[in-house]
């Protein structure tokens, strides 16, 4: 059991170690222009699948080293709030919808956002800033009550957690000590297809492509050790319960940009009150960017970037607001849930993922037809 006082002192290595996870995960992606938005995008527009693959290889990789790690017994999956009994389908569905269709407004999703913010982007400031406000009133004000009254009401409760191992194991009733090898085995099969399948052409094998599987699926892999393990304390000094620390929900955590920027914007308003911390989400941001900052200074790209008039702010402005609400409803954004729910092998994430790329679908049509509109 560790002691009181050696507690500051681990609290910052779990903020630090985000941190540097964060610094070059926004780094790499500004180099390989890592953007989920553009890769739907790339692929309804000119077919091409490039950019796709680099985010389906990040999930290939991720959910290899996390199930891996959860197989292990190094984390333990089931303190994630991904993988709950309660499977709030509808939630995941109509935040989903909401969140891909924001992006496309907003002309990427959060965590494309920060990247731009650290480019120079004024417009993405403004998005973050919105979209904060709109995730905050998502979780704990007006929407909030909106939300709880509607759609969070739709759920089913299931006998166990929502991962598929654990599905798996309780429909082929498997014994429990089959649960790590089942997580083992569905983690490989699943990572290595989806690995194979961005790597199989040749056409699409680059150097970019592994830089941005490496730091993507890595880094949610990493943040999830980090969380779960580094800062996981069975028995924490001060209550004598389990914690998990500097971590907004006060479970295990990986990457999600959507709650974060929400939490990010209530430590500025209340920097004074001393309850308020840095916390794995809020750090995760400020590495996102200043990663970001360091690629568009080192390649002298760093520009302002401004509205282009009043249809491109009122764009942007309700992109924020969807991304906002729709990131918390569906409990994540492309990568809170197109990464780490699905790193953890959870059937939301799927959900969500598919939402996501329906309703980016339904936002490039819109943006097509305003082209034909104006022609």
């Amino acid at each position: 059991m560790i002691d009181e006082a050696d507690l500051p002192g681990l609290q910052l290595k779990v903020l630090w170690a985000t941190f540097a996870v964060t610094f070059v995960m926004g780094l790499v992606m500004s180099r390989t222009n890592f953007c989920t938005m553009g890769a739907v995008s790339d692929i309804v527009n000119i077919g091409d699948w490039g950019r796709m693959k680099m985010w389906l290889g990040a999930i290939g990789l991720a959910i290899i080293a996390t199930q891996s790690m959860a197989a292990a017994g190094i984390i333990d999956l089931g303190h994630s709030f991904y993988t709950g009994s309660k499977l709030i389908w509808l939630s995941h569905l109509v935040g989903g919808l909401a969140f891909g269709l924001g992006m496309v407004l907003a002309s990427g999703c959060a965590g494309k956002n920060l990247l731009r913010i650290g480019g120079g982007s004024l417009k993405a400031i403004v998005v973050f800033g919105v979209m904060g406000l709109a995730a905050y009133m998502t979780l704990k004000g007006l929407f909030a009550v909106w939300r709880v009254a509607s759609v969070d009401r739709v759920f089913i409760e299931l006998a166990g957690t929502q991962d598929l191992p654990s599905l798996v194991q309780r429909l082929g009733g498997f014994g429990e000590a089959a649960h790590g090898q089942l997580q083992l085995a569905l983690g490989i099969i699943i990572g290595l297809a989806l690995l194979a399948f961005a790597f199989l052409k040749r056409e699409h094998r680059s150097l970019d492509l592994l830089l941005a599987t490496v730091a993507v699926g890595g880094g949610v892999a990493l943040v999830w050790w980090i969380s779960g393990s580094l800062g996981h304390l069975a028995e924490d000094p001060r209550t004598l319960e389990e914690t998990f620390l500097a971590t907004n929900s006060g479970r295990m955590e990986s990457l999600s940009f959507v709650a974060p920027a929400a939490f990010t914007e209530e430590l500025l308003m209340f920097w004074s009150d001393t309850s308020r911390t840095l916390s794995v989400g809020i750090v995760s941001v400020i590495g996102m960017i200043t990663g970001a900052l360091a690629h568009a200074l080192m390649t002298r790209t760093f520009h302002w970037e401004g509205f282009a008039g009043t249809e491109d702010t009122a764009n942007h402005l309700i992109g924020a607001i969807l991304m906002g609400v729709g990131g918390v409803t569906a409990l994540g954004c492309t990568i809170g849930q197109g990464l780490s729910a699905l790193s953890t092998l959870a059937v939301g994430g799927l959900i969500t993922f598919a939402a996501i790329i329906a309703g980016a679908r339904l936002g490039l049509a819109y943006q097509q037809w305003r082209v034909m509109q104006s022609l």
